[in-house]
């Protein structure tokens, strides 16, 4: 006598597998909203005053190399359940997994460094001194990290991204921006640029493109799927994740380059970009031209995405340098169970935070050449990265394709190829 069939409705069935795919979400959108942190908000911002809406094809060219790259590093996750540096040191060894690891903490260093000069120069909006913002900035993000349950912690990471690009979206609409210059100029191409010099000019596309696509995002986001213990079977989540993740990331970039160019830029409104207070000075200028609402939308936007980045760029240099020498290393881990991994956050968070207390330190440079760093390094990083996507005994079934293994190689070299180009034009300047 048969017993009693088990059946689920189609209805039920997709919202089985609706709520499987909101269980994967996470480090995709994490790494999206974090790429969009202090250097990536001060990089568009210049970006948008110096050249108005011309560096916006630079984000529509990022987008698609950003999308692939962050998924070849979600399925490496995915098929290995390791991190990137883990999976170097088995494959390649001991030698070049401590090449890896210090090109990826020096990188990394820059980039937290300019989280907190972002958080200074937003709270020096609110008449905050740069040592009290730095002691507050780096006692909530180690508590945060140390103290709070990740899995819930992430969701909030992942409000103050949204928080962040309606704040954004909001300057973009009150500046009134010229929509037609700004599509124009994202789908047509100009290197014939007006204003500065051309070494100027690449060295903004080359810090647009490295605050867009960075080493660290692309360790978290493997190392984090290997840590939220996610299989091959949440291959179509994450894609998902890694594509709202991707398009987000390059949709606030474009408000904050439109914003900046309409308020700005197109009132010959003249920021030296060279003073500490720059940020600020853009910030101010925004008021004027876009309304007050528009200065304390910027700075609050800087703010949240400065904690976001602190959030996130510790946590990967942490990952990269356990995972590399065999440590305990993750989020579910308590304080004592894994003392390195905690240990490393808390040593990369005081590190930046004292750097940043330097008198008269140029915080925007600091956070525009973080970004020029991270373009010339993650070439590095991207070799690795596709070497291991294309090794099928590696990947099984999630081994790169002939497309994303073109897509993800040809980025590869288009990063080398603006890094020389960069170096050529400051000879030509010099």
């Amino acid at each position: 006598m048969k017993g009693p069939s088990l059946s689920i409705s189609p209805r039920a069935a997709n919202r089985v597998r609706f709520a499987a795919i909101l269980g994967v979400l996470g480090p995709g959108l994490v790494s999206g909203f974090a790429d969009n942190d202090a250097g990536g908000i001060t990089t568009y911002s210049v970006a948008g005053v110096k050249y108005g809406y011309e560096l916006l094809w630079v984000l529509l060219a990022s987008q698609i190399v950003l999308f692939f790259t962050q998924e070849v590093g979600a399925r490496l996750g995915l098929a290995t359940g390791q991190g990137l540096t883990g999976l170097v040191r088995e494959r390649f060894g001991v030698r070049w997994v401590t090449f890896l690891t210090i090109t990826m903490l020096i990188a990394n260093i820059g980039s937290i460094v300019a989280e907190f000069a972002g958080t200074a120069a937003a709270l020096s909006l609110f008449g905050v001194a740069p040592a009290i913002s730095g002691v507050i900035a780096a006692t909530v993000v180690i508590l945060l990290i140390t103290r709070g349950s990740f899995s819930k912690v992430q969701y909030l990471f992942v409000a103050v991204g949204i928080g962040v690009s309606l704040s954004y979206l909001a300057s973009a609409l009150m500046s009134h921006p010229d929509w037609g210059a700004a599509f124009h100029s994202l789908v047509v191409p100009s290197v014939a640029h007006s204003g500065s010099s051309t070494g100027a000019y690449w060295l903004a596309v080359v810090a647009t493109v490295g605050t867009t696509i960075t080493p660290w995002g692309q360790a978290f986001i493997q190392s984090y799927c290997a840590d939220k213990r996610l299989g091959p079977e949440d291959l179509v989540g994450e894609r998902l994740d890694v594509g709202l993740g991707a398009l987000l990331t390059n949709l606030i970039a474009a408000f904050i380059v439109i914003a900046c160019a309409a308020a700005l830029w197109s009132n010959h409104k003249v920021i030296d970009t060279n003073s500490p207070q720059a940020v600020a000075d853009i910030a101010k200028a925004l008021a004027p031209l876009a309304g007050e609402g528009a200065k304390y939308l910027f700075a609050i936007g800087l703010l949240a995405a400065s904690f976001l980045g602190l959030g996130v760029v510790p946590l990967t240099s942490a990952y990269a340098a356990c995972e590399a020498f065999g440590w305990e290393t993750g989020v579910d881990w308590r304080f004592r169970e894994a003392p390195a991994f905690y240990g490393l956050i808390v040593f990369f968070i005081v590190i930046a935070a004292v750097f940043v207390l330097i008198p008269g330190l140029p915080l925007v440079q600091v956070m525009l050449m973080a970004q020029v760093l991270n373009a010339l390094l993650l070439p590095f990083v991207l070799v690795f990265v596709m070497l291991l996507a294309s090794d099928k005994k590696l990947m099984g079934p999630l081994v790169s394709g002939r497309l994303v293994s073109a897509i993800g190689w040809a980025g590869t070299v288009l990063l080398v190829v603006l890094s020389l180009t960069l170096v050529a034009s400051s000879f030509v300047a010099v």
